[in-house]
Parts: structure tokens; sequence; C-alpha cells
């Protein structure tokens, strides 16, 4: 609204420039294992079954509503977070390893503070430095190859870690439905006072 001009002056919409270029392409970090381990040493510790499996307790909460915030190396049921890179060693799906790769980007921008926390008290008067994403601030909703339009359980958009049993079926196929795109929602608390 604000570049169409349409609400010129309010506090709360963001006035700062438009971006949608980052390339995983030209990321020396999103295709090597080793090399992103600069980038997340922490990966080293939930790199165990225990810390894996301690992940379905964020499945069931992010089924059920928001995936569990202090659980922060888990990607809900998409498996876990870390490393923060494109690699998936094992093919879940095209609908879930696409949800996965949208949360690891995300998590990724914000170690390398790309990405801001908006949310919560400390996000009232403007953004702050959150090097560790906050899963319980983001919703998805697919866009490509087949729009999720429909509500499903009375739901549009998917929080990070959500099952993609009931949202994602049907939503890949051969050939032209192999590639995806979400597109992220961000929560965002304002403070306006008059």
């Amino acid at each position: 609204l604000y570049w169409l001009e349409v609400v010129a002056d309010f506090p709360c919409l963001e006035k700062g420039s438009f971006d949608l270029a980052y390339l995983t392409e030209v990321d020396p970090l999103w295709n090597d294992d080793e090399l992103t381990l600069i980038l997340n040493p922490d990966a080293v510790l939930f790199a165990n079954p225990v810390a894996i499996a301690a992940c379905a307790a964020d499945c069931v909460a992010a089924s059920l509503g928001f995936g569990i915030r202090e659980m922060f190396w888990c990607a809900g049921c998409q498996g876990g977070l870390y490393p923060l890179n494109g690699h998936v060693p094992y093919h879940m799906g095209g609908v879930r390893t696409a949800a996965l790769m949208a949360q690891r980007l995300t998590a990724k921008m914000h170690r390398e503070l790309l990405a801001w926390g908006w949310h919560g008290r400390a996000g009232l008067c403007g953004p702050y430095f959150e090097p560790v994403m906050d899963k319980t601030a983001y919703k998805t909703q697919l866009t490509y190859p087949t729009p999720a339009t429909d509500k499903e359980s009375g739901r549009c958009c998917q929080p990070f870690g959500r099952t993609t049993v009931t949202w994602g079926a049907g939503k890949e196929y051969p050939v032209k439905g192999e590639d995806f795109a979400f597109m992220l929602f961000r929560k965002r608390n304002c403070c306006v006072g008059y």
C-alpha cells in the first residue's frame, strides 16, 4: 500500500526498499555443508538422533497450531532445520521439501541478519536483531504450481512446520508441477499513538 501511495503517512507500514534478489545460486554457503558450518556451527549439536526425535513434539504442535519456539532446531513435520543450506539428503516429496527449504532460507536470512524480528514487545516500535528465527512469526501459502486458495480446516495459510499431508496433497504433478513457490507472511506488531 505504501508503494502504491494509497496510504502515505502511517507509521506501521514498512517504508524500506522492496527486494526479491536473494539468489541461492550465487550463495556459496547454500550448496556446501562444510562451508555452512561457518554460519551455523551449532548444527553439530543438533545432528543426532535424539535431537531429531524431539522434533516429533514440534510436529504435533505445529499441526495443531504453531511450532514450539524453544525448539528452534526443528522444522516441525519437515524434520530438522539444520544445516541452513539447500542440501536435503533424502526425498520426502516435493511440497514437504519445498516447505523445508522455505524455512531454512528464512532461518539463514535471520542468521545473516538480513531478516529481523518485528513481533512481540521488542518489535512494537521497530525491528530488532533476531539471529535465531522465531518460527511462530511466519506462515506460508503455496502459490505455484497449484495455488492454495481454498481454506483447509478454516485456514488458508500454514505456519512453519505444519504437516503437508492435509494441505499439500495433490499439489505436485509431473513435468510442470515439480517447482514450488510460496507467499511468506511475517507477523508484525506495531504501536500507534496519536
